[in-house]
């Protein structure tokens, strides 16, 4: 299943057995398209032929209420999705005629002008948008999600930056701006990102194991003692069952033994590496067997086996 995102097995499971069933006629397609909102999935092509078989019904539309408008706005997201401009002009046009004066249709307006590529007027219609509402997280995410689809990286670490300025709290944008860093080669920028993460969540293993990515790239003794101290605690984390993470105990154990040339001889250390050989061997011999002879070689060559 495509774009499930967050959804928890049952969800998933439910949002599959209500699409089966509205498509084949049997019921169901409101309540799907509640359901694709709740968990917030993307599922263009199906939400745009069942919303608008409900909007061609002026029964079914009828019986929506309040509820219709918003049925407007999904379905014009998902036309645009699909690159259907014409329904996504349409519904737009509606709601404008039915809220002149929205924010919310204002970005819908704004949308419409990105799915089409004119990029110059986008730029122009969310700015005087933000002119009036400095604070609209969703209009600088799409200033944001513009450049990046320009392939603009560089705007758009500008505006991610400018965004985290007044929404600091937003984890997701300074994982994205980390990840932009890192695929920019700039490890001390990404670093930095990932030490507000891990300030914010310290109980996230992800970041930590991020972080410890990133120290190890930049290289040298302090970075890399550092970054197997966050591949520890991630192990700590997770039951010591993270197979990036033992990676990284392995990899930063076998760097530090070559730039100190043998002389790290912390017990500890030693303890915890050779214990990180012993569970990837192990469970490269339960699930992957075949590649179990590849990781044993490696792990004698860093002197850990």
């Amino acid at each position: 299943m495509v774009g499930l995102g967050g959804a928890s097995a049952s969800e998933a499971a439910q949002l599959a057995r209500l699409e089966e069933q509205a498509a084949h006629g049997g019921g169901g397609a409101w309540e799907y398209l509640c359901l694709v909102r709740r968990l917030k999935v993307r599922r263009p092509e199906p939400v745009l032929r069942l919303g608008l078989s409900l909007l061609n019904d002026s029964k079914a539309r009828s019986k929506l209420g309040s509820e219709e408008w918003t049925l407007y706005e999904q379905v014009a997201i998902a036309a645009m999705d699909c690159q259907n401009i014409d329904v996504a002009k349409d519904c737009i046009g509606i709601l404008k005629k039915k809220f002149p004066d929205s924010l919310r249709v204002g970005r819908l307006e704004g949308m419409l002008l990105e799915a089409k590529g004119a990029w110059a007027e986008a730029e122009r219609a969310y700015a005087v948008l933000l002119e009036n509402n400095p604070n609209d997280q969703l209009l600088h995410k799409r200033k944001i999600a513009m450049a990046k689809a320009q392939g603009n990286t560089t705007l758009a670490v500008d505006y991610l930056n400018k965004y985290l300025e007044i929404f600091m709290a937003d984890h997701d944008a300074w994982r994205e701006l980390a990840e932009i860093y890192v695929s920019l080669l700039m490890y001390k920028q990404a670093a930095f990102c990932y030490e507000e993460l891990i300030l914010a969540q310290p109980m996230v293993a992800l970041y930590q194991i991020s972080y410890a990515d990133v120290l190890y790239t930049m290289g040298g003794m302090e970075n890399i003692q550092t970054a197997k101290k966050y591949y520890s605690s991630a192990l700590q984390l997770t039951g010591g069952k993270n197979t990036r993470a033992l990676y990284g105990v392995c990899l930063c154990s076998g760097s530090i033994n070559q730039l100190s040339k043998g002389r790290n001889k912390e017990e500890e250390s030693s303890e915890l590496q050779a214990l990180a050989a012993e569970v990837l061997t192990k469970e490269y011999k339960r699930q992957a067997p075949a590649k179990l002879p590849i990781v044993t070689e490696m792990l004698k060559t860093m002197k850990l086996s």
